[in-house]
């Protein structure tokens, strides 16, 4: 297992990562040029998810072998578990069959349901709300932050009421958001901080693993993450008596580990999912190292060209996921092209990107919650028009707007690859008069 990835290493990597700055520079800066020819079209998107002979082979033993599940007597869920917990410098890991049920997990064991409050970004899955109105508890919406793109740790207290139980936070594209702030503030308000963390595999705070500042983070092992099984999940924890009751919600079946609340589900990984994360992980650091050294490159390239602001890391952390690469796109230093034409012009010069994600907060699957009948029956009529009103979050509004994703497999290319990334949205601002026009 790599050490901890200190902050003087973590500079350290940037810096070495930076010998090749200067490059990615004059490719912009020679694409940005109106004499210069268009660049060569990027590479294409490498394959996604990878597989090499070892996942094969773990497939074909756990099928051969006849225990497929948890309860059949295999053992590769265990080793999943016991794998990603060190890892991650967890005590304790419950695998799960997806992300969300990760997510539902978690919430069933701390109990949450009607009449309590959750705090969420808005900038988010559309699975961190539905985890919350899955228990029929209330999410509540705080506004995000416009450099990291993350929740905006600044204005979580003004959200926390009497009904809060949970700070439930989201690492989005695998960077991590205020951890030291939002820890503190759930210790001194006495409620739990559970961490999204599925798209964080490998992040790092302060040195440090995500998923265990607070009571506990959940992970997700869907088909686009960076470590995937197709489906998958799983809560980390170092508190016990949150793992036992983790694990008891997770399974219908089997003694329990921990007094029963009377609720339960079947969220378990099966033994091919399990045997095929292991198998995985065995190139995750590598492919992770990549992505470090690549998204460095694409930083430092685009953040010089007018119009483009890489989204920041928040202070405190020393190492990204990287599971989305983010940037802010404005329009009006691009001749006020759309964003739209702005990305249908990246791909034409092979270099796939995509809006994101919609405002979640105002979409109208969260709209309905405030009409839904079970929602008045437990909140009231009033109060739920009112939690429509508190949903408000002007900075996500305009961030929606002019967000560009890469996608991580967009760090898995070379140098030069990544150097072509920036020419080519160099020269998209070249031509963005003529673009604007069409």
């Amino acid at each position: 297992m790599p050490a901890p990835l200190s902050r003087r290493r973590f500079l350290g990597r940037a810096a070495s990562a930076g010998a090749g700055l200067c490059l990615t520079a004059a490719a912009a800066e020679k694409a940005a040029s109106p004499s210069s020819p268009p660049p060569a079209p990027a590479a294409p998107v490498p394959d996604w998810p990878r597989w090499t002979g070892s996942d094969e082979r773990a497939l074909l033993e756990v099928l051969r072998s006849g225990r497929w599940g948890r309860t059949s007597g295999g053992a590769r869920v265990k080793a999943f578990e016991t794998a990603f917990a060190a890892r991650m410098q967890a005590k304790h890991c419950v695998a799960t069959s997806s992300g969300t049920t990760a997510l539902l997990t978690a919430l069933g064991a701390l109990g949450i349901g009607p009449g309590d409050e959750v705090v969420i970004p808005p900038y988010t899955f559309v699975a961190t709300f539905n985890a919350v109105t899955a228990s029929f508890a209330l999410p509540v919406f705080v506004d995000s932050d416009a450099t990291t793109f993350q929740i905006d740790a600044n204005k979580v207290a003004a959200a926390i009421t009497p009904a809060t139980r949970l700070l439930l936070p989201v690492h989005i594209a695998g960077s991590p958001c205020d951890l030291d702030r939002l820890a503190a503030l759930a210790a001194e308000r006495k409620i739990k901080l559970l961490e999204d963390a599925c798209q964080a595999p490998l992040a790092e705070w302060r040195g440090r693993p995500v998923g265990t500042r607070g009571i506990g983070g959940c992970f997700s092992f869907q088909a686009s993450k960076n470590l995937t099984s197709g489906e998958g999940g799983a809560v980390l924890t170092d508190d016990q008596a949150f793992a036992d009751a983790c694990y008891d919600f997770h399974t219908p079946g089997n003694a329990k580990r921990s007094p029963s609340s009377g609720r339960g589900a079947n969220f378990r990984l099966t033994e091919f999912q399990a045997a095929l994360l292991v198998s995985q992980m065995e190139t995750l650091e590598a492919q992770a190292k990549l992505r470090d050294a690549n998204a460095a490159l694409l930083t430092a390239g685009l953040a010089q060209i007018p119009g483009i602001k890489p989204a920041g890391l928040t202070p405190g952390t020393t190492r990204s996921g990287w599971h989305l690469y983010m940037f802010r796109y404005e329009a009006a230093q691009f001749a006020g092209l759309p964003r739209a034409k702005f990305i249908a012009a990246l791909a034409k010069a092979g270099v796939a990107a995509s809006s994101g994600y919609s405002a979640l907060n105002t979409s109208a699957h969260v709209k309905a919650l405030a009409a839904n009948a079970h929602y008045r029956r437990i909140y009231g009529t009033d109060a739920m028009a009112r939690w429509a009103e508190r949903n408000a979050c002007p900075v996500n509004d305009r961030l929606v707007e002019e967000a560009v994703w890469f996608g991580q497999t967009k760090l898995l290319g070379s140098r030069a690859d990544t150097e072509k990334i920036v020419a080519a949205v160099a020269d998209v601002r070249r031509r963005a008069g003529d673009l604007a026009k069409v």
